[in-house]
């Protein structure tokens, strides 16, 4: 009688992903790789219509001289998706009122709403050059500020209240020294005379007991003893008057587009970053432009 040979027992399978794997690798591959090229392609169609759409506005931002936000574009063409989409939410000039536009290259100004040119007038802007302050401790950059500004306040027979550059400048070109007075000081004169500040006004003390009060002007500022005084801020001669024209749209940080007391000087890059015009233009453009208009300048 034949032994019965014990039955053979079954070969576990292999079920849930290891199965999948094991057996389906190569489906599974393959569903990764397409899974891969389908995201990859969505990325693709994201940038591509994050660049077709930006484009689209940069074309938009030339045909109505959105010039700030364009510069902006310009620049972040290049970057990642997340910086297009930045691009797109930059601020753009109204659609319902006027704005201004200034080119530093071509020197003018223009007054538009809708495309439409309101006004327009040469002016002159920032040289450009640096002054190094006393002692090498930093400099100044003379230099229109680009970007979108805005008309913060306007002011008529503006009163220029000269920076200290301005002293510093005067001094260097004539070759004098500087000497500044504070309020509540005194600078002795070599006639034996003092010089010092009596309520908004700076003032000369004689031997005798005399006093006189000191005038100072654009290009005529005091000089004592080879040195060219800097008043202290809020005296009567740290005011001057008609160095800046007859109107002035005041920006902000000290900038502004004013008139001039130079009209010669406009269609060029010579002043400490302000924008000029002549009297006659900004008094026109000073009628027109409210409080709150933008300002592009590029």
């Amino acid at each position: 009688m034949r032994a019965r040979l014990p039955a053979e027992i079954p070969k576990p399978t292999t079920g849930g992903v290891a199965g999948f794997l094991g057996h389906g690798r190569g489906a599974a591959l393959l569903l990764v790789g397409v899974m891969l090229a389908l995201t990859a392609a969505s990325t693709t169609l994201f940038v591509h219509t994050l660049g077709v759409r930006l484009r689209r506005d940069v074309a938009r931002l030339v045909l109505e001289d959105r010039l700030e936000v364009l510069d902006r574009a310009r620049w972040r063409v290049a970057a990642s998706a997340q910086m297009l989409s930045e691009a797109e939410s930059a601020p753009e000039p109204p659609h319902d009122r006027p704005y201004l536009v200034i080119s530093l290259q071509e020197r003018h100004l223009w007054y538009k709403q809708h495309g439409a040119i309101l006004f327009s007038a040469g002016v002159a802007t920032g040289s450009g050059k640096t002054m190094v302050k006393e002692g090498g401790a930093g400099a100044w950059k003379f230099e229109t500020p680009r970007g979108r500004l805005v008309v913060r306040s306007k002011e008529e027979a503006p009163v220029w209240v000269p920076p200290d550059w301005h002293y510093v400048e005067q001094s260097r070109k004539r070759g004098l020294g500087l000497a500044r007075l504070e309020v509540g000081q005194s600078l002795d004169v070599g006639d034996g005379s003092v010089i010092t500040v009596e309520g908004n006004d700076v003032v000369r003390a004689l031997p005798d007991g005399r006093r006189s009060v000191l005038n100072a002007t654009d290009s005529r500022e005091i000089v004592v003893d080879g040195r060219l005084l800097m008043p202290p801020v809020g005296t009567t001669q740290r005011r001057y008057r008609g160095v800046l024209g007859t109107h002035r749209l005041n920006l902000g940080n000290g900038y502004a587009i004013h008139g001039t007391n130079r009209p010669e000087t406009v269609g060029r890059a010579v002043s400490h970053g302000c924008v000029r015009l002549r009297n006659e233009d900004i008094a026109k453009l000073y009628a027109m432009v409210a409080v709150g208009t933008p300002v592009y300048v590029y």
